[in-house]
């Protein structure tokens, strides 16, 4: 049995255009056969959550490794809500395996309805009265029905050679992680739930000096990641916070194939095929929106993209095949623990779980910090093992 082996925690710091018929079905309906749903348009009914690197319809009774179906705007919508950071994967003209043609799908036209605009508005909204350090921090989620077209595939799972090579991936979303994507066409039923982040404020707004507690917020993140992992050599998780750094291009130094750029991330985006050569046959583009995220967390929310790309790049042996919550939970693990290692008082995971706390015994760091994460992880994440 194959075993997989995530990163341990180490705490060292104190109107419609489409007139086809719709199918009425659920998440869970999807996900055990997406490919049968393709270029449909369905009606799905669901929690909606616009996370850090989340835009899904999601239902907690799923059995599937991905218990959500990601979401998207038409091309050209402009709206607020979505993910604050994504990784997208295209194969490069040296792809390893066979590049399937991009597929012919119906056109989306969104009906801007008032429920829409509140749906939008509401997913849109930020946490922001704690003090500690909080990467996508949605101040709501959403109860609504969605419909729109379908697009699926028969798995979004990478699949490699006896090299270790990529030769077929087909997901959608952060990663290409999710077999299904749902392109907005209409929402109604909209009820909205804001997260509930009482208990955390409590405890961080108590500390008088407030949540941070590291350095100043830089004006080039990526330099200043650089230099942290610099800075972390020959210290625990140090070898780590560098292979999350090292995945990114280096100042004036020629393109590795991963792109990195800053923007909106909520629209559905093109299938076109990379055209140049990349030294893993892969090309990496990676997302942030700046508007969403705090200053001061651009520089851990680095360092979680990265380790995404560094589980694809250079898996640990035997985790070639491993499911995506892994990799979540390693891109958590390193910008928990960077945030850390940087200063902060606080760290809080999306969903108003607390990941770290200065003022906890020593004795109890390690397994607060654990339980917070599994805890996230199975019931905001919602991808299994």
């Amino acid at each position: 049995m194959t075993r997989y082996l995530g990163l341990a925690l180490l705490v060292v710091a104190s109107a419609c255009g489409l007139h086809a018929q719709v199918t009425d079905t659920t998440v869970c309906d999807v996900l055990k056969s997406p490919q049968s749903f393709d270029n449909k348009i369905v009606r799905i009914k669901g929690t909606v959550v616009a996370g850090f690197d989340q835009f899904v319809i999601r239902d907690e009774n799923c059995a599937q490794d991905v218990n959500g179906i990601w979401l998207a705007y038409p091309q050209g919508t402009k709206g607020k809500a979505g993910p604050m950071a994504m990784l997208e994967l295209k194969p490069a003209k040296n792809f390893a395996g066979t590049a399937a043609a991009p597929a012919a799908r119906a056109a989306v036209v969104l009906d801007k309805s008032k429920d829409f605009k509140d749906f939008d508005s509401k997913l849109a909204e930020v946490h922001s009265k704690g003090t500690g350090l909080c990467m996508g921090c949605a101040q709501n989620t959403v109860m609504a029905t969605v419909v729109g077209r379908l697009d699926g595939v028969a798995s979004a799972t990478l699949k490699r050679d006896g090299t270790g090579k990529v030769t077929s991936l087909g997901g959608f979303g952060n990663a290409n992680s999710y077999p299904a994507r749902l392109v907005i066409q209409s929402v109604s039923d909209v009820a909205v739930k804001p997260v509930d982040f009482a208990k955390i404020d409590a405890i961080t707004l108590a500390d008088d000096k407030g949540g941070q507690q590291g350095q100043p917020a830089s004006t080039d993140p990526l330099a200043a990641a650089q230099k942290f992992a610099t800075a972390m050599n020959g210290k625990p998780m140090g070898d780590q916070f560098a292979k999350a750094v090292g995945v990114y291009p280096m100042p004036k130094a020629p393109s590795n194939g991963v792109d990195l750029g800053y923007g909106t991330i909520n629209e559905a985006a093109t299938d076109a095929p990379s055209t140049q050569d990349w030294p893993d046959g892969l090309e990496y583009h990676v997302t942030f929106n700046k508007d969403k995220i705090k200053p001061e967390a651009m520089e851990f929310a680095l360092l979680h993209m990265g380790q995404h790309i560094a589980d694809i790049r250079t898996p640990i042996k035997g985790n070639e095949g491993a499911p995506p919550r892994l990799s979540e939970s390693n891109a958590w693990v390193v910008s928990s623990e960077a945030a850390i290692w940087s200063g902060q008082k606080y760290v809080i995971l999306p969903g108003a779980y607390m990941m770290w706390n200065t003022k906890w015994p020593q004795p109890e760091q390690v397994q607060n910090m654990q339980d917070a994460l599994k805890e996230f992880l199975d019931k905001e994440v919602m991808m299994n093992m």
